[in-house]
């Protein structure tokens, strides 16, 4: 097998050679407007494959793919005497695709540019039937899901928190101390307030 390098070069060398031919030597009428677009050669360099595009409709390539085959020997002829080989490769002619595929490619492309323009211009002053972003972000429903759960434990610790008691109206609570009433407690006529009966006590002494 021929190093890939050497194979590369004869291909293009090929491709020049097989161009120029088509233009200068082949005269058949048969031969349509043809560009060589590429060459391909095998790693033994028996064998090359030269890949064409013809202008014209269904007709025209095919005229021109019989003019090619009936050339094809003198062709190789041609590359033979310009490559100075010992053996001079077979050639092949395919008809190449890629352009044609290319074109549909841009032709569906313009297509659905112009769909898109008649859409923005449709959506001009319009307004969404729905939320403007109908798509879901977990990052902000886990913001939302924790506020939830503060305000959850807020509530919880409002409950919790005991109530002041209180009895006949008077609050119980121990910060309220300071409104209580410091008179003394009488029962009967009589104070029961200790100071008061240790006075009493010495007047009967």
């Amino acid at each position: 097998m021929a190093d890939p390098a050497r194979a590369r070069k004869l291909a293009d060398r090929i491709k020049v050679v097989v161009a120029e031919s088509l233009e200068r030597r082949v005269k058949d009428p048969r031969l349509g407007f043809i560009t060589v677009t590429d060459t391909r050669v095998t790693g033994d360099l028996q064998h090359a494959t030269v890949f064409y595009t013809v202008l014209g409709d269904e007709s025209d390539k095919a005229s021109t793919a019989a003019a090619l085959e009936s050339a094809k020997g003198r062709l190789r002829s041609e590359v033979g005497k310009a490559v100075g080989i010992r053996l001079t490769p077979h050639l092949e002619f395919v008809l190449d695709a890629v352009p044609e595929t290319a074109q549909s490619i841009a032709d569906l492309l313009a297509a659905a540019a112009a769909q898109d323009a008649e859409v923005a211009a449709l959506a001009i002053g319009k307004q969404h039937a729905g939320d403007p972003d109908p798509y879901k972000h977990p990052e902000l429903d886990e913001v939302d899901d924790h506020d939830d759960d503060d305000d959850e434990d807020d509530d919880d610790e409002d409950e919790d928190a005991p109530g002041a008691l209180s009895i006949d109206g008077e609050s119980l609570d121990p910060g309220s101390t300071d409104d209580v009433d410091d008179s003394p407690i009488s029962l009967d006529g009589e104070s029961l307030d200790p100071d008061a009966a240790d006075d009493g006590a010495a007047e009967r002494g």
